[in-house]
């Protein structure tokens, strides 16, 4: 599978401090397991280790991963209020990420 037919992803995850971690991949559900470390691999990035439990808390489909990581590098930019706001529904993510820009 090409990386053009992939179907990429931006997610949140809510950790149990209430810090918000940005991330992207083509499976959300895999990803989140390996942040969990449900097989025990130790696949999942460390800035979560000692943070658990964790709750997805936004996911939204990007087109391509050149797209999904540019959007990931400006959310990242945002702060935790801009952050909240798109994840209550109270603001598009499109409109949020393009004040940066």
């Amino acid at each position: 599978m090409t990386d053009s037919v992939k179907n990429w992803n931006l997610y949140l995850l809510r950790c149990a401090d209430g810090s918000l971690y940005t991330g992207i991949t083509t499976d959300v559900d895999r990803r989140f397991g390996e942040h969990q470390d449900v097989d025990g691999k130790g696949k999942g990035a460390k800035a979560l280790r000692g943070k658990r439990p964790l709750t997805v808390v936004f996911s939204e489909p990007v087109k391509n991963r050149s797209e999904a990581l540019k959007l990931e590098y400006r959310v990242k930019q945002l702060s935790k209020v801009e952050k909240e706001k798109f994840i209550l529904g109270k603001a598009g993510l499109k409109s949020l990420v393009l004040k940066q820009t």
